[in-house]
């Protein structure tokens, strides 16, 4: 049966990531990077798309997993009627190759298992030649090549490599598959055991660097964890999420894949990472900004690939079923053509952030800000698509109009603060120019809220952002009426949508309400004053966390499922910013740590 996205599991190396299904089944991987194509697919189809299964054979009376201490280590734990067996599984920091190691360790009596090995290279279609070397299973089709070690017998059935073996109370059997360019020769074996104890010392290491005390210890290092796992390391490029295509709706078709690094999540990630002591990630996530950022302000991207490249095509992958029957399956992702304003804001904000925080910012980068400055200046009253990269005609979305106000805002704060020599007059008389823009047009008196886009009368929960960004203030009367208009037409069961529901014809079904922006209207409470609500709210959403601490990118209430690619950086990183302006706001702080206007 299909694994529900929220009975997954996250293990990965820092350049790419797996799933673990609570079956004990791998459904999804892409080798050797996040972006290349996937070997395991059955998340997308089904097990003849790749997938690697260990589990016990005979029935299974209670399942129960956990992270080992603060690590990326997962342990599966099988309970049977002839005994009690646990998984872990693991992918040791990248040395000379990728790894993934699996240990069937048996905890009492004798447990019958049984390991499938579906290798299906090219998105879950292209089948290798597989051959025994050395007691090794090798497995070659064009570029790639894997190599699995193990000591039980292994045998072919029906294209798939499987094995029946026995684990007994105290034994432990290791399974090692191996990733390497097929033109190599194959990787060297690595000891699993050592490989084990390296992978629980190198995430233990990186833990002792969270540098705050207070509140959430458990729900921030978990967030952390995830956000370290999702890091690029060669570049520092941080992906939204390591999967293509999990739908936002249940069997819809908004099927985005999202192994990309967006512009959009800069600012929030370098807060989350700085505000928690992790500067060297911050550092590495603001230089990969700069390079992917270099160059022509009017060939800026919302997104770039994880080594900054900037033509990510979007095809369909057709022989794909789709999770749950949801298609097209998306490899690739078209909005990376799409204007989108607010990005130039996110990254003037982000590269202030950082002088703030005192990291060391390449000398160049000034000299790029005045130069995306500048081409703002002629396009900042253009439609664009906006936060949400709809794709249709463009509009002259408000959140888009707020953040090119942030640029100038953060450009103008940076001069003033750092000394650096900047056309001052001109980019105060913008910032007074689209506030006032923002402000006239923006606001619908009716609604007595900020909306979507000037001239309609639609919400959009990216409004609950403006007193976040320093436009106006919480006690604004338009930021409560706004907070007001959200709580009454964007809340459903207790969660924030991120589009207005009355957009849709009648009878048509929403999608899962928007976990961030969840976050985001308790971060709008924070500021507000109203701590009890913001409480509420933030532990509602950890409250639909799985039982390892993951967050998709939407929760369907009515379902009570996760949907939307997983696990998803975004949200942890509200996740994360969220509790922290929580722990500063009952801390009596001099400012909760999301105000960066001052």
């Amino acid at each position: 049966m299909m694994q529900r996205i929220e009975d997954y599991a996250l293990i990965g190396d820092c350049e790419t990531a797996a799933l673990v299904g609570r079956n004990g089944s791998i459904d999804w991987l892409c080798w050797p990077a996040f972006d290349s194509d996937a070997c395991f697919a059955a998340i997308l189809g089904t097990h003849r798309n790749g997938r690697w299964l260990i589990a016990p054979s005979e029935d299974v009376t209670a399942t129960s997993r956990r992270y080992l201490g603060n690590t990326l280590i997962l342990e599966t734990r099988f309970e049977t009627r002839s005994g009690t067996v646990a998984l872990i599984d693991f992918m040791p920091p990248r040395g000379k190759a990728s790894d993934i190691v699996r240990l069937v360790r048996g905890v009492s009596g004798t447990v019958k298992m049984r390991m499938e090995l579906v290798i299906r290279f090219g998105f879950g279609v292209d089948i290798p030649w597989v051959r025994r070397i050395n007691h090794s299973l090798l497995a070659i089709c064009g570029q790639d090549m894997t190599v699995l070690r193990t000591p039980v017998e292994t045998r072919g059935e029906d294209l798939t490599t499987v094995s029946d073996f026995e684990v007994r109370a105290g034994e432990v059997i290791p399974f090692v598959l191996t990733y390497g360019p097929s033109h190599l020769d194959p990787p060297g074996p690595i000891d699993p055991g050592v490989a084990l104890q390296e992978t629980e010392n190198f995430w233990q290491d990186w833990c002792r660097r969270y540098t705050r005390d207070g509140d959430y210890h458990d729900l921030i290092m978990r967030s952390l964890i995830t956000l370290k796992a999702l890091t690029f390391a060669p570049t520092g490029g941080i992906v939204a999420a390591p999967t293509t295509s999990l739908p936002e709706k249940l069997g819809g078709s908004r099927n985005w894949d999202y192994r990309f690094c967006w512009l959009r999540d800069a600012t929030f990630t370098l807060l989350a990472l700085m505000n928690s002591g992790y500067t060297e990630e911050a550092s590495a996530w603001h230089n990969w900004l700069l390079r992917a950022a270099a160059g022509s302000p009017s060939n800026m991207q919302i997104m770039y690939g994880i080594w900054g490249q900037r033509r990510l095509l979007e095809w369909e992958a057709a022989w794909l079923a789709g999770y749950e029957g949801a298609q097209p399956v998306r490899v690739g992702n078209a909005a990376h053509a799409q204007l989108q304003l607010d990005v130039y804001g996110e990254l003037i904000d982000a590269f202030h952030q950082s002088r703030m925080a005192r990291l060391k910012l390449d000398e160049e980068s000034w000299a790029l800000e005045c130069s995306v400055l500048n081409h703002l200046a002629e396009v900042w009253d253009r439609p664009d698509h906006g936060i949400w990269e709809r794709r249709g005609q463009p509009r002259h979305y408000v959140f888009s109009k707020v953040m090119t106000w942030v640029a100038f805002d953060r450009g103008i704060k940076s001069a003033e603060t750092f000394g650096f020599k900047a056309p001052l007059l001109h980019w105060r008389t913008l910032r007074e120019a689209i506030h006032c823009d923002v402000c006239n047009n923006g606001f619908d008196a009716e609604e007595n809220a900020f909306v979507e886009s000037y001239g309609s009368k639609l919400l959009d929960a990216s409004v609950l952002l403006l007193p976040a960004v320093g436009f106006l203030p919480a006690s604004d009367p338009r930021i409560c009426g706004t907070i007001a208009a959200v709580e009454t037409c964007l809340m459903r069961d207790g969660f924030v949508l991120r589009h207005d529901p009355r957009e849709l014809p009648a009878g048509q079904a929403l999608e899962g309400a928007f976990l961030a922006c969840s976050l985001w209207l308790a971060d709008a409470y924070v500021l507000s004053g109203n701590l009890d609500k913001a409480q509420e709210l933030f532990d509602r959403v950890v409250g639909v966390a799985n039982d390892v601490g993951l967050l998709a990118e939407e929760y369907d209430s009515v379902a009570r499922r996760q949907t939307g690619n997983f696990p998803q950086a975004l949200t942890h990183i509200a996740l994360i910013n969220t509790a922290h302006n929580l722990s500063a706001a009952r801390q009596r702080s001099e400012k909760p740590a999301m105000q960066r206007s001052k």
